[in-house]
């Protein structure tokens, strides 16, 4: 259907590089992939081939991202065992040890048992059988899991670990490492596929194949379709990592890819309130101002039980002030304190925010290199501590967390920057720190305390 150039000699289920992954009988193997190539369903294809043969011993553990991914893996091995003609029954939800772990378990007719699990570690815990550790850089601690998933291949089974890269510190980077620059002592199987050799392989085909007739990227061959996927991404680090296997320098980074992983909401999680609701929450805001080549980014925080989550984020572009105001001034009248970047053209916008609202309820800031750092540590603080809480899917957010880069001038002054050619100044983390920076600021009104 669609117009891709490169199409499979024999148009089999499995293209070469999700063959070879599925085929390879290493007791450990280890991928580096490109994001949305179909690795995660080619290995339920293996895992339910291997484990549905009469011979097979022992269970399969699936570690996912979340549950909402566990059960999705979970259905796409019911799928396989339908196709290869093998007898399976789905046992939904199951309690698997005394801890209270549970996992999405499929049986099959020669008895052995699927179990497909979130990423918590403990769930690992005491289990014999093939092990599936699925994204395996964005698990909370990824050498936790693999210390506690290792042992479990002992008496038999596979140790299966695919991921795309979450920074250069993380476990799953030194893994790779391991092998390419230590003489692979731990004796892995290494498979490498990017967004590039996927292409090579008649990944777009396939695509293409699945897609509505009507869908844009039917017009597209490898070529587009790379531009495509690269011009979407937040940012040429995050296209990098993600998609061409090349993981973050977390070295130069003022706050590590770790990090914030371990603070996001669970996909799918309602963390998004309305105004009715914000008004009855202990709400605070956080505004950085843009016109035209920067955005206006507004997040607000809310302060319960010594967390500071995010609860709405706001993006504006090539709008005029009173455009602007008209959006946030609802949002403005639930908070109990806003801090605005009043630097520039924020100058304009705190003074009249402060006319409407007051003194004790919004606060200018201006950016001085020192006000920065008085910014950005506490964020940095807050993902450390883990008091705080972004959305799972907010890339751009995450992006502009990423991007800033703490420096050393020649006379010794410390500055935060951000690569404007990807990121701007960094907009969505400076209205982050602002927020943060309102939750915090006591002012007194008229004996009261705002904060």
């Amino acid at each position: 259907m669609g117009r891709a150039k490169v199409i499979p000699v024999r148009n089999t289920l499995l293209l070469p590089y999700q063959a070879k992954w599925v085929k390879d009988k290493s007791r450990l193997k280890i991928a580096e992939k490109s994001r949305q190539i179909g690795w995660t369903w080619a290995s339920g294809y293996g895992l339910v081939s291997r484990k549905s043969l009469r011979d097979a011993r022992l269970d399969a553990w699936v570690s996912s991202r979340d549950e909402i991914q566990a059960r999705l893996f979970l259905e796409d091995c019911k799928g396989f065992a339908k196709l290869i003609d093998k007898a399976a029954k789905d046992l939904g939800e199951r309690v698997i040890d005394d801890k209270g772990n549970t996992a999405y378990v499929l049986a099959l007719s020669n008895g052995l048992r699927i179990h497909s699990m979130s990423s918590n570690p403990d769930g690992q815990a005491g289990k014999r059988g093939d092990r599936d550790l699925d994204e395996f850089a964005l698990h909370p601690d990824p050498r936790k899991l693999y210390a506690i998933a290792y042992p479990g291949i002992t008496w038999g089974g596979q140790l299966e670990i695919f991921s795309t890269h979450r920074g250069s510190g993380n476990y799953f980077n030194q893994l790779i490492r391991e092998i390419r620059e230590k003489g692979n002592p731990k004796g892995w199987s290494l498979h490498r596929v990017t967004l590039e050799d996927a292409l090579d392989a008649g990944f777009l085909f396939k695509l293409q194949s699945k897609l509505p007739a009507d869908d844009e990227r039917q017009e597209m061959d490898e070529t587009d379709y790379f531009n495509f996927i690269r011009k979407g991404a937040p940012d040429e680090e995050s296209f990098l990592q993600e998609y061409m296997c090349i993981p973050s320098d977390d070295a130069s980074a003022f706050i590590e890819w770790g990090l914030i992983d371990g603070c996001t909401y669970a996909e799918g999680e309602d963390w998004d309130l309305t105004l009715e609701q914000a008004a009855t929450k202990e709400i605070y805001g956080g505004l950085d101002i843009g016109r035209h080549h920067d955005l206006t980014s507004f997040t607000a925080v809310e302060k319960v039980a010594g967390m500071r989550p995010v609860r709405k984020r706001i993006d504006l572009q090539g709008m005029t002030f009173s455009q602007q105001e008209a959006v946030l001034y609802p949002w403005f009248e639930v908070c109990k304190r806003v801090c605005i970047d009043s630097t520039g053209l924020g100058m304009q916008f705190a003074e009249r925010a402060t006319e409407r609202f007051g003194k004790y309820r919004i606060e200018g800031v201006t950016f001085t290199a020192p006000m920065k750092e008085e910014l950005a540590y506490p964020v940095r603080a807050a993902f450390e501590d883990r008091t705080t809480r972004i959305p799972f899917e907010d890339d751009k957010l995450k992006s502009d967390i990423r991007a800033i880069r703490k420096e050393v001038t020649t006379s010794g002054n410390i500055r935060f920057a951000a690569d404007r050619g990807t990121n701007g100044h960094a907009d969505r983390f400076w209205g982050l720190a602002l927020a943060f920076h309102a939750s915090k600021t006591a002012i007194t009104n008229y004996g009261g305390s705002l904060c």
